[in-house]
């Protein structure tokens, strides 16, 4: 089927995450492991904060979205290559990449933009105390929502309109087990130098500024925690530690990925397995397991 920008590619082959039987074997039973007890656990995350009217503070709030975020992100890499490892031609077509690195983006950035909000939440919460119930409101809590919601889809919607403007005629190979901006301009019959800078623009430029951004704000709320006498600095302590476990643990594999040249490394496809189908499903847990006020029943 012949596209109006001259695509001709119909289908991609994704090359997976490795050719040896016997790791995808191990592969595939640690990601069906951590699917079937860590997945249902971020819903239960989800459950426990709206049900329990104990935890209405903005805190917990953004801490749901943070669950239902990273669940609805481990349905776009994983139970394709759950499905690919027992398939002997790995074969995804053109629509159905774009789709899944539109939403790979749309909640990536989103995600990325919610740390954000918590920070900002937290910075509030213990540096302007007297003040946090007047700026972080209800209706102030559901603007930042819907804003980070859209910053995730303007972030993405450039990311695939810049795509859908390359031709694609073959070779029709990616040389990793999902779709992702990296792989798919390689494929390209065009000259791709201009693309690839807006993307790392984009992407990466994106992603370093709002780690580094987090970096200091953490940095200045945990000085501000630590020369503190108040009863509750080890509770915030704990948390502002558990959230810069989480950036870290983000951050550092996008980091990777999208701030350098689209060229290929040998560590791409491990730590791209670790940012997309092992960290969305570990990240509310890590935080949740550290929150003695959650108790999940």
């Amino acid at each position: 089927m012949e596209r109006e920008n001259s695509t001709v590619v119909t289908e991609f082959i994704l090359a997976g995450l490795t050719q040896s039987q016997d790791v995808q074997l191990l592969v595939f039973t640690l990601v069906l492991i951590f699917y079937l007890i860590i997945l249902p656990g971020n819903f239960l995350i989800i459950l426990t904060i709206r049900s329990d009217p104990s935890l209405t503070a903005p805190l917990y709030f953004f801490l749901g979205n943070l669950a239902f975020l990273d669940a609805s992100y481990s349905f776009i890499v994983a139970p394709r290559m759950l499905v690919d490892f027992l398939s002997e031609k790995k074969v995804i077509s053109y629509r159905a990449c774009i789709t899944q690195l539109f939403f790979l983006h749309f909640l990536g950035g989103g995600e990325m933009l919610l740390l954000i909000v918590m920070a900002f939440d937290r910075y509030i919460a213990i540096c302007r105390p007297l003040h946090y119930s007047t700026v972080m409101n209800p209706r102030a809590c559901y603007a930042l929502l819907l804003a980070l919601w859209l910053g995730g889809f303007v972030h993405s919607i450039i990311q695939v309109a810049l795509i859908l403007r390359l031709p694609f005629c073959g070779p029709n190979q990616l040389d990793n087990f999902f779709c992702d901006v990296p792989q798919v301009i390689k494929l390209a019959c065009t000259d791709t130098f201009v693309v690839e800078l807006l993307m790392v623009f984009n992407s990466g430029l994106m992603t370093l500024l709002c780690f580094l951004g987090l970096l200091a704000s953490y940095a200045v709320i945990l000085c501000r925690v630590h020369g503190s006498s108040s009863e509750g600095k080890s509770k915030a302590l704990s948390t502002c530690t558990t959230h810069v476990i989480i950036i870290l643990l983000m951050f550092g594999p996008a980091i990777f990925i999208y701030t350098r040249p689209f060229t290929a490394l040998s560590a791409d496809k491990v730590v791209s397995f670790f940012h997309t189908v092992i960290f969305p499903l570990m990240n509310p847990v890590i935080y949740t397991l550290r929150n003695q006020e959650v108790n999940l029943p």
